[in-house]
């Protein structure tokens, strides 16, 4: 088994635990402070990894150069934009479409990979994407009455242009952060990853704390209330980029983005064994769909 599939689950894992303590979060601040919390309080733990990795394996620091930083900044920025766009859906009464095509990310990300990188997907990978893309698309669309039909017919609404805006930009930002660390050439595939999340999370952090201390300092006021479960947000959300980080340094973005709809699959799990909540017809296909991509790509990718 390639290193980059076990890499992959795991982060997809992290990323499961981090979204239940950001959503924890929610009740004692705001969607800004949530999400700043797993940039802010994560930083810490990357700066700490990448000088762990330089004083104890004995990795020399990556070469910081000017395509690096245009890579990050691309990305980080393009990560920003994603998830506002995705935070801006859920105000909308009908947002369930806007959702499903946010989840295109993965076939975004082969497009851009090609346009921006020169990659070309294997025919295997690009079934898996597909078919892992059209798994996550009927889960997003399963409590709502909407057909297929109605789905792809609302194409140009406004929530459906929306979701495939921030479906755009973080496919462009997971195709940015493989560049980035790709552009390093070095020492190892672990500090280039690492090295690329230190300094994308930085300029996140910078970034958005620049935000609210200008827009919404009340905020920051709860973030320090609330830091411990904080610091779980961001070790758990560090430690979830570092994987994606690691396996797109390993492999394209949109191979791994389409393995990563298996966080579904833990989303489910997670709702019927420890919430006893009920699942439906469509979300069981959508779910086998994903599980149907993923050992496409496992087999074929």
């Amino acid at each position: 088994m390639e290193l980059w599939i076990p890499i992959t689950v795991a982060a997809a894992f992290l990323q499961n635990l981090r979204s239940v303590g950001q959503k924890h979060l929610k009740g004692v601040m705001g969607t800004t402070g949530a999400t700043f919390v797993r940039f802010g309080f994560g930083m810490p733990f990357v700066v700490l990894l990448v000088l762990a990795l330089h004083r104890f394996a004995g990795y020399p620091f990556a070469p910081i150069n000017g395509t690096f930083l245009g890579w990050t900044v691309l990305g980080g920025l393009g990560q920003i934009g994603a998830q506002f766009l995705l935070i801006h859906l859920f105000s909308f009464r009908n947002f369930a479409v806007g959702t499903a095509y946010s989840r295109t990310e993965p076939a975004q990300a082969a497009v851009f990979g090609l346009v921006l990188l020169g990659e070309i997907a294997s025919p295997g990978a690009l079934v898996a994407i597909l078919v892992t893309v059209v798994g996550v698309m009927l889960i997003s669309v399963a409590r709502v009455p909407m057909s297929w039909s109605n789905l792809f017919s609302s194409l140009v609404s406004r929530n459906a242009l929306i979701g495939l805006a921030s479906g755009t930009l973080f496919g462009i930002a997971a195709v940015a952060y493989r560049a980035a660390s790709l552009s390093l050439g070095g020492p190892n595939y672990l500090m280039q990853a690492a090295t690329t999340l230190a300094v994308t999370i930085t300029f996140q952090t910078v970034i958005m704390l620049a935000w609210m201390l200008w827009k919404d300092r009340s905020e920051v006021a709860n973030i320090a209330r609330a830091w411990k479960p904080s610091l779980f947000v961001g070790f758990v959300g560090a430690s979830a980029s570092l994987g994606w980080f690691t396996a797109m340094t390993l492999q394209q973005a949109a191979v791994v983005k389409a393995l990563a709809q298996i966080e579904m699959i833990f989303t489910f799990a997670s709702s019927v064994f420890f919430f006893r909540e009920h699942i439906n017809r469509t979300e069981t296909a959508g779910c086998l769909l994903i599980v149907a991509g993923i050992l496409v790509l496992v087999l074929m990718g």
